[in-house]
């Protein structure tokens, strides 16, 4: 790996937008966090806030409606919107994680046709990848069938906890071409919620991130134009690596901005709080929670824009960092959000509180967009490379 470089100097323009942001989340998104939780409804009315203020279309080209804005730009947004709502923050990650196989390997008529209603919030979009059975393992177990009859493709097949799913007005989505290839066999796909033969299926009910829906997809003869295979066949798995590189750090500016809400609101209860004779922060007990929480936190967000800035510059070993970004922001939003319901004791524990929230909310930090285990399989790989068994 090279070697770490100083960060540059936030721009004018980025400082605008995290402005507005942040007066965003404190006004409209933070009051409605609970609620969004409570009810585990997708919050269409946080969506349109986001849409009017051109967030979503932060990480997009210019030449497709987008902001143009550098990938630090979009992950610090991420971030601050998640130190208030964990739900809400993934409006704008998953527009970007559905966009990209289209933005990596689309072509320019695709690009025209779709990315300008997505950057402006017109549609929603989603991202198709994770199967009962397929999990980590995509490459070696995706059941989903593509089969090229004329100028269509016939998709059959199920795919389970897609975020977003029931909202989406476009999916991209990753099916076998040809099985006997292995990973080489896999396709990408631009599906639109109206084609023939794809429907919602069940709900899952969630410990956490409960406004951002995440359902099955189920597809029996779905009908998708030929024009829609992103790539040339074959590309399918390629596209969908190249999208982790991206869509880790958007996960891990999740992660980052739950541990971050949940410091803040430990910091200043144990302000508060008066146990004998003094504030709780005060002592020593707490207050060294306090110091490793911070410490943590501003660890993970270093490690975070470092990983972002790479991404800005398609560094060759951005894979390595966006791996080690999502890790470590994921194990810090747990360990902070436990510690801060630890500060917070019974109350903590209660759902008057919002720390409890951001708990439930941090470990899915841990599982989705690879788990921590893979990320871990990834950044040893990039250390010591893959072992393949000799040749009889």
């Amino acid at each position: 790996m090279t070697a770490v470089t100083p960060h540059p100097p936030a721009t004018d323009e980025e400082a605008m937008i995290l402005s507005v942001v942040r007066e965003l989340v404190a006004d409209k998104v933070a009051p409605r966090a609970a609620q969004i939780d409570e009810e585990g409804e997708f919050p269409h009315d946080i969506k349109q806030l986001f849409a009017e203020n051109d967030l979503l279309g932060i990480p997009f080209p210019a030449e497709y409606g987008g902001l143009g804005g550098s990938f630090v730009t979009y992950v610090k947004v991420v971030e601050e919107i998640a130190r208030a709502c964990a739900s809400s923050s993934l409006i704008v990650a998953v527009q970007e994680l559905g966009a990209l196989p289209i933005l990596i390997g689309g072509n320019h008529d695709q690009k025209q046709r779709y990315i300008p209603r997505l950057a402006s919030g017109e549609w929603i979009a989603a991202y198709a990848l994770t199967e009962a059975g397929s999990g980590s393992d995509a490459a070696g177990s995706m059941r989903t069938r593509a089969e090229k009859r004329g100028d269509k493709y016939i998709l059959n097949g199920t795919k389970i906890f897609i975020t977003n799913g029931n909202v989406a007005d476009l999916i991209s989505v990753f099916a076998v071409t040809d099985p006997s290839k292995g990973a080489d066999g896999i396709s990408a796909f631009i599906v639109e919620k109206d084609f023939p033969g794809f429907k919602v299926g069940k709900r899952e009910k969630k410990m956490g991130i409960r406004g951002s829906p995440t359902v099955e997809l189920v597809f029996e003869n779905c009908e998708v134009p030929a024009a829609n295979l992103v790539g040339p066949e074959g590309q399918g798995f390629r596209i969908a690596m190249k999208v982790l590189d991206k869509s880790r750090p958007g996960i891990a500016a999740q992660a980052l901005g739950i541990a971050q809400g949940a410091l803040d609101y430990a910091t200043a209860y144990a302000k508060e709080r008066i146990a004998f004779g003094k504030p709780i922060g005060q002592q020593q007990g707490v207050g060294f929670m306090l110091a490793d929480m911070k410490t943590e936190v501003e660890a993970a967000r270093l490690l975070l824009y470092e990983a972002a800035r790479r991404c800005d510059e398609n560094a060759a070993d951005v894979t390595t960092w966006a791996a080690m970004c999502k890790l470590k922001c994921g194990d810090v939003a747990m360990s902070v959000t436990t510690d801060a319901v630890q500060v917070l004791g019974g109350y903590g524990y209660s759902t008057e509180y919002p720390v409890e929230r951001m708990m439930r909310d941090a470990k899915i930090t841990q599982i989705y967009e690879g788990t921590q285990q893979i990320q871990r399989l990834v950044v040893s790989r990039a250390l010591v490379g893959k072992w393949r068994p000799p040749a009889p």
